[in-house]
């Protein structure tokens, strides 16, 4: 645990009014049922996932030994007719890095409707907009006209059978950038580790993680928003919850003060300066306070009201986790899954829009077919990390819930049908969060829906990348 009171005496820090961002050189609920994915919405997925070259070094998934429970993967819904988005007629302009509809199974039939789509999905166009683009910023065309290589030159495994679209190899020279920062600001200002967890802190590789997570991102700046909270976050887990002295017993306590560098303490003159003082009084809460304090001044007044209520959700999911700790409790699969729903990756693609530089409305985040988009990507996201993270888990000390220990037991499976049942139950929550994005874009063609969410998804891929790639903390275990 890093020293208490190497940092010095805190000065107060009260929230800040958002301003915009300064400009940096770059050195339903459960009740809705799933959409099938219509013809629209799958040229709305290939404006989200340009084609990727990457290797294919993964072995054949294997076929799972029959459980003693009825289990079949679930088939795919067949497609309905394509509902048309109320755009008014526009002319045909395609996202050039989008795949060859002849080439998506069922999107042959490109309508005028689903031109347009894609034409939003591209961005605005015009002198000054191409950096709005997530498209277009991907496409590098060098002289000569042949599209520039785009597979990631970092090597690591896929989980065989794991459903997952690839992503361009990250800006090596944001990458680089981001990682000096962040570790800057971990040493200097918030004394963040101890010097022997240095290792670990560079293996996290957190600027590959955000760079490929923010790909639309204006700046440098923009894009520590969001390390510095990655970074934040995962000291909260380790130094309270896990690896670096965390612990079940008492985690209610330090969650909740930690709570309060995000979302303030409002008292009396009495007793406020106990509690400012209080935040300086450990690394996780350190981390908090700057962290929260950079993002409120970028962000606007809804956008940080959003994240504190996300990160409430995230330690509500944390104290259910060790409440069952404590106990010995192993819960039902569902039972898991619902915890996963709060302790998970869901605070962290809700700032894309903060994070690129605009806003989307209050009240277009809170419409009922928003929250589910956003609730299945973080849903998605978190079951990537537990099947990455598997081996992992399995040599720390103690014993880790992850979904397919929770498989396993609660439905007798071997470990590997279970790890391969995890598989399945992470495939079908990205198909659920992909068709309802793809209706929620063609109910909603507002610009800062698509691109809000063309940055969750961008999110989703760029997790799945970071986790494939991070070979210093994870290794797939030797089921094929």
């Amino acid at each position: 645990m890093p020293d208490p009171g190497s940092l010095g005496p805190p000065t107060s820090l009260p929230e800040q009014p958002p301003v915009p961002p300064a400009t940096a050189p770059d050195a339903p609920a459960a009740t809705v049922p799933d959409r099938p994915v219509t013809s629209s919405a799958a040229h709305f997925l290939a404006g989200l996932h340009p084609p990727v070259t990457t290797p294919s070094s993964s072995p054949s998934p294997p076929s799972p030994s029959t459980p003693p429970a009825a289990w079949t993967p679930p088939s795919p819904p067949s497609p309905p007719s394509p509902p048309s988005p109320s755009l008014p007629p526009a002319s045909d302009v395609l996202v050039r890095d989008a795949p060859d509809p002849a080439a998506v199974p069922g999107t042959s039939d490109v309508t005028a409707s689903d031109s347009v789509v894609r034409r939003v999905l591209g961005g605005p166009t015009g002198l000054g907009t191409t950096a709005l683009s997530l498209a277009r910023k991907q496409a590098v065309v060098p002289p000569g006209g042949a599209p520039a290589p785009s597979g990631p030159s970092a090597e690591g495994p896929v989980v065989p059978g794991l459903y997952h679209h690839p992503v361009p190899e990250p800006d090596p020279v944001r990458v680089a950038e981001v990682s000096r920062r962040i570790k800057q600001w971990a040493e200097d200002e918030v004394q963040l580790y101890p010097q022997e967890w240095e290792g670990q802190f560079d293996g996290f590789s957190v600027g590959r993680y955000m760079v490929a997570c923010h790909p639309d991102a204006p700046t440098v700046d923009h894009l520590m928003l969001a390390t510095r909270l990655m970074v934040a976050e995962n000291a909260v887990d380790d130094c309270y919850c896990e690896d670096h002295g965390g612990s079940p017993v008492g985690l209610g306590g330090r969650l909740l003060l930690a709570h309060t560098a995000l979302d303030h303490l409002h008292t009396t003159a009495e007793y406020a300066p106990q509690w400012q003082e209080s935040l300086g009084a450990d690394a996780p809460r350190r981390a908090y306070r700057s962290a929260m304090d950079h993002f409120v001044r970028a962000a606007t007044p809804s956008q940080a009201d959003r994240f504190r209520h996300d990160m409430a959700r995230l330690h509500l999911g944390y104290l259910a986790e060790a409440a069952w700790a404590e106990t010995g409790h192993v819960p039902e699969v569902w039972e898991y899954l619902a915890m996963r729903q709060f302790n998970n990756f869901r605070p962290c693609p809700t700032i894309t829009d903060t994070v690129g530089g605009y806003e989307l409305p209050a009240d277009l985040h809170a419409r009922p077919d928003m929250q589910r988009v956003i609730a299945l990507a973080g849903n998605a996201t978190t079951i990537v990390n537990d099947l990455y993270s598997y081996t992992k888990e399995l040599n720390s000390p103690g014993r880790h819930l992850n979904l397919p220990v929770v498989i396993a037991e609660r439905e007798r499976l071997s470990d590997r049908d279970a790890y391969l049942k995890a598989v399945e139950v992470h495939n079908e929550l990205m198909h659920a969060f992909e068709a309802a994005a793809a209706q929620l874009a063609a109910d909603c063609p507002v610009p800062a829906v698509l691109r809000f969410l063309r940055g969750v998804a961008a999110w989703v891929d760029g997790n799945h990348d970071w986790h494939r790639t991070n070979t210093y903390r994870y290794s797939l275990p030797d089921f094929w």
